[in-house]
């Protein structure tokens, strides 16, 4: 008799491309005598792609890719396949003799519909299909209020999080200690970025490094400016945040680890960026007991049939980054360069579309969900509703960012919009947040024609928060 309840297994990769401290990866080393690999392109989420350079494909492919020769390295292979997921899964598992597939849950509805699929097809060949937590720090269920209904504000759902924290929520799972029960596999070549249909993208240019070691690199260099975080995150001229977002996203760092060290850091900027990764339990818990906020609907109801007035040619100014607010343009500017924003400014070119603009939050949302690298359906969401006062927030829904104010507090030098708006780079640090306010011989002198080198802005943002007001008032 065997010791294991599986003589061969399949873990399948999805959203989690590192080899340690992995939950599926974990628990079928350790209840199979060999396990197998794979991770699939999937067509059905990469042929509905709108653009054939998209970086997140780049990103993903790098990081397969080390995750690859890293399995390499220990004898084994990363299997990887191009096709529809729901057939890859069975086949393969089928065509190895797998007697279980393990990985590790999604909640987006859209995956969670492909999982039931391929669980479906993998019990009517008598495969058993076993899903793990690895993502998240406490998923669905595990934080409810003390009715047992969930959460709908954040600041009650984090204390209930933080008290329920201890060391067992923390701890890696130890897979080095069980590599030996990896299937020995000759090795196969990756398939090329072009033979997925995808090109290359300026991602090699930007200081984003990819796969486990990338991540790896960034939270050393994190953790020595974590103390600061507080503060330093808000200026998107600093070097604040953790930059780890893409890495989260596609699960080439572990939570785990990065919730254990800023838990044992303790002091107010460790506290601070453990809350932000309470903020991404908080949005996934969110889309799990409500599942319509998928199909575009207002987490709260009374908003539903809000009619946003704004024009498309307001929405594309804003998508161009040709609004005449320069720290709204120079944020859009960098999403469209680089395919990452940062905070604080997705905050305010968000409630910019929706509060100025009078423009839908969807279309913000899903212009953003097209274009954001580290791109995540629950938390992009769970923003964009936040910015538009129809999601998960305390505050009432006159809280409207003044966008020259923003500026002026979190940019007072303008170094962030002297990047990406170089036309502005002349102006001195007090004319740069409101330029249609120089002086006409002051422009002519600067060669900032505002008009002409610099749109004019698109709305004036007392009038516009009048109307925004009314708007929500009457709703």
């Amino acid at each position: 008799m065997s010791d294991f309840p599986y003589q061969t297994s399949l873990v399948w990769f999805r959203r989690d491309l590192r080899d340690f401290d992995h939950a599926a990866l974990y628990h079928a080393l350790k209840q199979s005598r060999q396990v197998y690999c794979v991770f699939i392109f999937d067509r059905d989420i990469l042929d509905a792609l709108p653009d054939r350079a998209d970086r997140r494909v780049e990103f993903i492919w790098e990081s397969v890719a080390e995750l690859k020769a890293s399995l390499q390295a220990r004898g084994s292979d990363l299997l990887v396949r191009h096709g529809r997921t729901r057939e890859e899964i069975p086949a393969l598992a089928r065509q190895l003799g797998a007697e279980a597939v393990f990985s590790n849950r999604d909640y987006e509805p859209a995956a969670l519909e492909r999982d039931a699929a391929v669980a479906q097809a993998l019990s009517s060949s008598g495969i058993g299909f076993q899903q793990f937590k690895d993502q998240v720090i406490f998923e669905r269920d595990e934080i409810l209020t003390q009715s047992g209904k969930p959460y709908g504000v954040f600041t009650p759902y984090k204390n209930a999080w933080l008290k329920k924290l201890e060391a067992f929520y923390l701890q890696p799972y130890p897979v080095d200690r069980y590599f030996a029960q990896l299937a020995t596999v000759p090795p196969e070549p990756m398939p090329a970025l072009e033979t997925l249909g995808f090109a290359r993208t300026n991602l090699a240019e930007m200081k984003l490094p990819t796969g486990m070691r990338g991540g790896a690199g960034l939270f050393e260099d994190f953790g020595a400016r974590m103390a600061q975080y507080q503060e330093a995150r808000n200026f998107p001229a600093v070097k604040g945040p953790s930059y780890l977002s893409v890495h989260l996203r596609f699960g080439t760092v572990s939570i785990r680890h990065l919730a254990r060290t800023a838990w044992h850091a303790g002091g107010s900027g460790a506290a601070t960026w453990l809350c932000e990764l309470v903020w991404r339990d908080f949005y996934f818990q969110i889309l799990h007991h409500h599942p319509r906020l998928a199909g575009g609907a207002s987490f709260k109801p009374e908003f539903e049939a809000l009619q946003f007035p704004g024009e498309a040619a307001l929405f594309e100014a804003w998508c161009a980054g040709r609004t005449g607010y320069p720290l709204v343009d120079a944020a859009m500017r960098q999403l469209n360069r680089t395919g990452y924003m940062h905070n604080r400014l997705r905050m305010v070119a968000a409630s910019f579309l929706v509060k100025d603009l009078l423009v839908d939050w969807r279309r913000g949302e899903s212009y953003f969900a097209d274009k954001l690298i580290d791109f995540d359906f629950a938390a992009n969401n769970g923003g964009w509703q936040w910015a538009a006062s129809t999601g998960c927030d305390a505050q009432p829904w006159f809280r409207i960012f003044n966008p020259v104010t923003q500026s002026e507090k979190f940019d007072p030098q303008g170094r962030f919009i002297r990047k990406y708006v170089p036309e502005l780079a002349a102006c001195d640090d007090k004319e740069i947040h409101a330029p249609w306010t120089i002086p006409a011989l002051r422009q002519q002198q600067l060669g900032v024609v505002i008009g002409r080198d610099y749109p004019a802005p698109v709305v004036d943002h007392a009038r516009q928060r009048e109307r925004a007001l009314a708007l929500y008032k009457n709703a």
